[in-house]
C-alpha cells in the first residue's frame, strides 16, 4: 500500500510542478508538460513492478499512437477559449480529440494497427 501511495504522491506532485511553472511562465510550463514526463513515470513504474518487458514496450508503443489524434487539440483549444469561455471549450476539445481517436483508429486499422 505504501508503494501505491508513493506513486501517486510523486506523479500528483509532478502535475502539481508543471501547473506551479505555468503560472510563473506559459512557455516553460508547455515545455515541461509536453515533456513525456508521465509516460516515463508510467515506464518505471512497471519496469520496477516486474511487467514483462512486451507488456513495457506495448506501452510505449501505444502511447506513440495516442498521442497523435491528441495534437488537434491544442490548436484548437485556444481558439475556442476566446470564443466560448474555458469549460465549453475544454469540453468541445475533448469531444473533438475523442472523434480524432475514433477516425485515427479506423485509419491506423487499415495498416494494421489495432488501437481497439
Amino acid at each position: 500500500m505504501s508503494w501505491i501511495i508513493t506513486k501517486y504522491l510523486i506523479t500528483a506532485g509532478l502535475v502539481v510542478l508543471i501547473s506551479e511553472t505555468a503560472k510563473r511562465s506559459d512557455k516553460l510550463g508547455a515545455l515541461i508538460a509536453s515533456l513525456p514526463l508521465v509516460t516515463v513515470l508510467t515506464l518505471i513504474w512497471l519496469y520496477v513492478e516486474q511487467q514483462p518487458a512486451t507488456k513495457i514496450a506495448d506501452h510505449a508503443w501505444y502511447t506513440f499512437w495516442y498521442v497523435v489524434p491528441t495534437l488537434p487539440m491544442f490548436l484548437l483549444f485556444p481558439m475556442l477559449l476566446t470564443r466560448f469561455g474555458f469549460w465549453l471549450a475544454l469540453v468541445s476539445s475533448a469531444c473533438i480529440t475523442m472523434v480524432c481517436f475514433g477516425l485515427f483508429a479506423l485509419l491506423l486499422r487499415r495498416f494494421g494497427i489495432v488501437l481497439w
